[in-house]
Order: C-alpha cells, then sequence, then structure tokens
C-alpha cells in the first residue's frame, strides 16, 4: 500500500531581484528577437537565501505580447530546513492576459530539501515582489 502524499506547507515572503542588462540571441535573419538576462534574488521570509538564474524572452513586451522561460537556483533555508532546488518559470503574456507558472524542478532538491515538489506564485505590489511557495517534502 503506498503512502498518502505528505499535506503540502506554505511559505510566504518577500525578494529583491536584479535582472541583467538583455544580451541578444542568435536568431535567424528577419525572425523574432530572442534575448537573454541575468537573475539575482535575494529571498526572505519562509525562503531565506540567494537564487542565481537565466531568463529567455521573446516577443515585444512594450506592446503587451511577448514570453519568457527561466531557470533559477535556490540555496538557503526553507522554513529552517537547509538546502537547495531549482524553480522553472514560463511566462504568457497576449494584451491584457497575462499567465506565469513557477513550478521546483523536479529531482532538483538537495540536503534537507531533497524531494520537495511544488509551485510559486508571485504578486508585485507598489514595486515590492511577494512569494508564496506552497511545497511538500518527503
Amino acid at each position: 500500500m503506498s503512502q498518502p502524499a505528505a499535506p503540502a506547507q506554505l511559505a510566504l515572503g518577500q525578494f529583491k531581484v536584479k535582472i541583467g542588462p538583455p544580451e541578444a540571441m542568435n536568431a535567424p535573419p528577419g525572425a523574432a528577437p530572442l534575448s537573454r538576462r541575468s537573475l539575482d534574488k535575494q529571498y526572505e521570509g519562509g525562503l531565506q537565501g540567494q537564487a542565481l538564474g537565466e531568463m529567455l524572452a521573446a516577443g515585444q513586451p512594450q506592446a503587451g505580447e511577448a514570453a519568457y522561460t527561466a531557470l533559477e537556483s535556490f540555496s538557503g533555508t526553507l522554513d529552517g530546513r537547509a538546502g537547495s532546488f531549482a524553480l522553472a518559470h514560463l511566462g504568457l503574456m497576449s494584451g491584457e492576459r497575462q499567465d506565469l507558472r513557477i513550478a521546483i524542478v523536479p529531482g532538483s532538491g538537495l540536503g534537507e530539501l531533497a524531494g520537495i515538489s511544488g509551485e510559486l506564485r508571485l504578486r508585485i505590489e507598489g514595486g515590492v515582489h511577494h512569494y508564496e511557495l506552497s511545497y511538500r517534502l518527503p
């Protein structure tokens, strides 16, 4: 008989992010431009630590039509447990509609965060980034 899934836990807090300048990526002549940017985040609250990553983008964000994908690697503590894990982002915007998914990468948890799974939601209020991480540990 299999064990029931661990109940979801919730970590709340804020983060500061430094986004590097866009670097053009190779694209065929006449094709939609692609860009790359570095990410450096400092998490506070339930997550305490640093994440570094890379973001890739395409489209026309100034016109409200674009997409981005990113990977970031977090190291620090989650509700007092030391370790690390990676987050995968997929963001799409079209007109007034925005769709953002940020998931913990399966198999990326190390240390006391080995086996972690879950999703992160964010909101920006007054220029401040807030997160809500819903997660499970075995």
